[in-house]
């Protein structure tokens, strides 16, 4: 009977132990993965001294160069449409920025329009989207061109004239394929080039 006893009660203190120990490391893991950290390194973050940039500087070496060429390989898998899409991108960033000097250079550019130079280059910037070859000078002439020719030629608008532009086709054809004739069409365009650079005086 005593062995008994004597057995039940070191099983108890054994028990005993485990929840003991058993809840120190649960606590001592919890600290370790708390918001703050702690001064240890958490298991699951970085190691102390580390940067951000840390994983990227050795990816090529872990994967054994799969990195590079997952990197090197991003334009081929779209069939060209990443490049194609930052050179797009970098022409109509560089198209913006000669309409901001050209605007600043010259402010009769919007005003003989009586339109606002912001608005000017908003619409402008808007066109850029679509065609990012789009210069500035074709956006002036497009409003001009409307302008003068809407009220009598109700097809030709900014947005048909910009279409053609768009399509590869010359404020000529554009404005012959929108209803005007070759003549009708050449004399727009002359009368537009001298309004253009009279506001640039």
């Amino acid at each position: 009977m005593r062995h008994r006893i004597v057995l039940a009660t070191m099983a108890i203190c054994v028990a005993v132990a485990f929840t003991i120990a058993t809840g120190t490391t649960a606590a001592a893991q919890g600290r370790g993965r708390g918001a703050g950290g702690g001064r240890g390194a958490s298991p699951g973050g970085p190691p102390a001294g580390t940067g951000v940039d840390r994983g990227i500087g050795t990816s090529s070496e872990r994967s054994m160069g799969r990195a590079d060429t997952g990197r090197g390989n991003a334009s081929d898998r779209s069939d060209g449409r990443s490049a194609a899409g930052l050179a797009r991108a970098r022409v109509a960033s560089e198209n913006l920025k000669s309409a901001d000097n050209d605007l600043r250079r010259h402010p009769n550019l919007a005003s003989n329009m009586h339109v606002n130079a912001n608005d000017l280059r908003a619409g402008y910037q808007a066109a850029l989207a679509v065609n990012p070859n789009l210069t500035f000078g074709q956006y002036v002439a497009a409003t001009r061109l409307a302008r003068n020719l809407g009220a009598n030629n109700p097809n030709i608008t900014r947005a048909a004239i910009l279409a053609g532009l768009a399509a590869g086709h010359s404020i000529g054809r554009t404005l012959q394929d929108l209803g005007l004739s070759k003549d009708a069409a050449k004399a727009a365009s002359k009368r537009v080039d001298l309004e253009i650079k009279q506001s640039r005086r």
